[in-house]
Formats: C-alpha cells, structure tokens, sequence
C-alpha cells in the first residue's frame, strides 16, 4: 500500500476512535437525564434517520466536489460541532433534545464524509488490491473502536462529563488535517443536472447493473438478521449462554476479534474463491454460526460462535464494498455507495423490530433458529447469483463524467 492509503487509514481510524470515546459518553449521559426507554428510542433514531433523509444528496454532493477537501471540510464542522455540545455539558444545559439534535447532525455530516471516503479509495488503490485495502481498513477501524475507544470513553467520562467530547473533537481536527494531504480527488468535470436529478441517477444506474442491484437487496436481507440478532444480544448472553458478569466484557471482546480477523482475511478469500463465491461461503458460515449459538448454552463455545458470526460480517461488508468500488465509474461513486448504503441501514431497524416479536413469541432459541433459515436463504441466492454472474473478479469499469449512466 502506498503512503496516501496509509494517511487515508491514519484518518478515518483516528475519526473512529473519536466515535468510539464518544458513543458510550452520550449513553452515559442520556442515562443520567433520563430513564425513559422512549426518549432513547428517539435518540437513536435521531442518530439513523439522516441516511434515509439526506443520503442520496450526500452522495450527490460527494460526486461533485473535491472529496479530499469535502472530507476535510466535513471533519472540521463536526469538531466545532462536538465542540459545541462539550460547551452544553459544561454549562450543565443538556437536553433529550439536545442529543437527538446532536445526533442527527453527527450522522447527517458522516454521510458526507463516507460517501466521499469511499469514492477516494479507488482513485489511489489499484482495483486488485481494494479488498485487502478496505479489509486493513475494517480492522483498524473495529481493533481502535471496540478494545481502546469505547472503554477509554467511559473512564474519560467519569474524570468529567465534557472529556470525552473534547477528545472527540481533537481526532476530528487531526482527521481533517490529514485529510488534506491526500491527492486530488475532483470528479470528472460534466453538465450539472441538478441535485435531485443527479442523486436519482445514482440510484438507477444501481438497479440498472445486474449484480450490485442483487447484492444490495442481498445485504439488506442479511441485515435483517443481524438487526434482529443486536435487538437481544445482551439477553443471548445473559440468559441463553449464560455469560457471567465479570466475563461480559471479554465475551463481547471475542466477537471484536472476530470481525478483526474478517477484515484480516478478506482479501485473500477474494482472491482464492473469487468475490461471488466468497460471499456464499461467508453466509453458509454464518448460518452454521447462528444455529450453534441456537444449540450452545455455554459461554465460551458461544462466543467462539459469535465471533465466527462477526467475521462472515466483516467478509461480506469488505468484499461488497470492494466489488462496487471496482464497478462503479468513479463519478458515480458517492451516489451509488449512498443509495448501497441506504438500504442496509433501512433494513436493520426492520430486523431489530421483528427481532424482538419472534424472541417474545418463540423465545431467544427460536428467533436464533429463524434468523439460520432466514440468513439459509440469502446464502441459496448467493450461491444461485454467483453461478448466473458473468464474473467475480474485479474489473473496474472506465471512469465516466457523472452525467452519465455507465451503461
């Protein structure tokens, strides 16, 4: 990997581990203002709803500015933004409000930021390399946010209040400062159609390619499991592998390591499978995941289960985002990761609602059992995508203006 990808990894790690401190500080918080189940509900729908809101015109956006200034720009709002909301907690002026206002911009700013971190990839990683580039990326990200930043959040959090988001907003300056030093990222240059005009044709030049089209529907179906499954995580293991409460931590450390070692092996799974194939193999071991952990009643063989769970997850995010980067002409690539993206953040709030039916309904081993048959689904389609597909190798297509379709 060149120097560019690495201050590109440095970056959007650096920003994780601002997210990672700043997660639990919020939990904390809210849970100091209230206890009301509802008011977080509306919290962490804050937190979501700007993807189906403003994705699709972030993506747009991505694809015609500089999106090495466009990250730049975005990091630097959000650190005056944390900076702002550390100034409430001082001041002891912390609302329900607040956070969900907080939250919203958070995420309505990150859109921007990823769907233009996405497109910048490509143009400085060789296409044959984007799975081991997005896999290092995926272990960076999960080795600082789940082992040093969620608990370095909490101890920061109990020094005092406004830490956490001070730290915060020093990782955003620093991630915007690296930012700047990576290569020009223009779009081509073309005619504008509009915003609303451009963030439609991402979405169909998506339905028009065959085989993104399906992946997309395929990730948000297997969102749906992984929705339902986070929806009773904690009661799967309390209660059905019976995870004791000094071994809480460590459980869930396994499942990290997990989606660690994932990252680790996606590109040389790609690479000997091929990316299509790869991806049935990946949900087949999923499905065998899910029905040990309806079997297992002990802690350690079920967070070995998990963590096999989690490391099919980070496969399948890597290889899928992999393949479209190699697919997706470079002045359509915001719109089309948005529009990707969108439909795996729909589904998952659908997953967590149904989720928590069935557990109520079948109890935690029959939503397990449903949630095998259901991931034994989209695994068949994979299977049935891969022999159909022409390919499952990269191979990008020609960089085109973004007025275009591609096709």
């Amino acid at each position: 990997m060149n120097s560019s990808y690495w201050r590109l990894w440095t970056a959007t790690v650096v920003s994780r581990l601002g997210d990672s401190v700043r997660q639990p500080a919020l939990g904390l918080l809210a849970a100091a203002l209230t206890r009301d189940p509802v008011a977080f509900a509306v919290v962490a729908i804050a937190g979501q709803l700007p993807w189906l809101l403003v994705g699709l015109f972030a993506g747009a956006l991505a694809d015609r500015w500089d999106r090495r200034r466009t990250m730049a720009a975005v990091d630097g709002l959000r650190m005056l933004l944390v900076l702002a909301f550390a100034g409430l907690v001082l001041a002891d002026r912390v609302t329900i409000a607040a956070l969900a206002g907080f939250a919203f911009l958070l995420t309505a700013l990150g859109t921007l930021f990823d769907a233009a971190a996405t497109a910048v990839l490509p143009a400085i990683v060789p296409a044959a390399r984007l799975p081991t580039a997005n896999g290092r990326m995926a272990v960076g990200i999960t080795v600082i946010g789940g082992f040093v930043g969620t608990p370095l959040g909490a101890v920061l959090y109990a020094v005092a209040a406004a830490l956490p988001f001070a730290v915060d907003a020093v990782t955003f300056a620093v991630a915007a400062l690296l930012a700047l030093t990576l290569p020009s990222a223009r779009p081509p240059a073309a005619d504008r159609p509009g915003l609303f005009a451009e963030a439609r044709l991402g979405l169909r030049w998506l339905a028009a390619h065959p085989t993104l089209r399906a992946l997309t529907g395929l990730t948000a179906g297997a969102n749906l499991v992984v929705g339902a499954l986070l929806a009773v995580l904690v009661l799967l293991a309390l209660e059905h592998l019976h995870v004791p409460a000094r071994g809480f931590g460590l459980f869930f450390a396994v499942a990290s390591l997990g989606a660690a070692l994932g990252g680790l092996l996606a590109g040389r799974v790609g690479r000997l499978l091929g990316t299509l194939p790869a991806l049935a193999v990946v949900l087949v071991a999923q499905t065998a995941a899910l029905v040990a952990l309806a079997v297992l009643r002990a802690p350690a063989p079920g967070a070995v289960a998990l963590g096999l769970f989690t490391a099919g997850g980070a496969l399948w995010n890597v290889l899928v985002m992999s393949y479209s980067q190699g697919e997706v002409p470079s002045g359509l690539l915001g719109r089309v990761g948005t529009a990707q993206r969108m439909a795996g953040v729909a589904s998952a709030p659908v997953g967590a609602a149904l989720g928590g039916a069935l557990a109520a309904w079948l109890g935690l081993t029959g939503l397990l059992l449903c949630c095998a048959a259901a991931m034994a689904l989209v695994a068949v389609a994979t299977v049935v995508l891969a022999g159909r597909s022409r390919r499952a190798e990269f191979r990008p297509r020609p960089v085109l203006p973004a007025g275009t379709t591609g096709r």
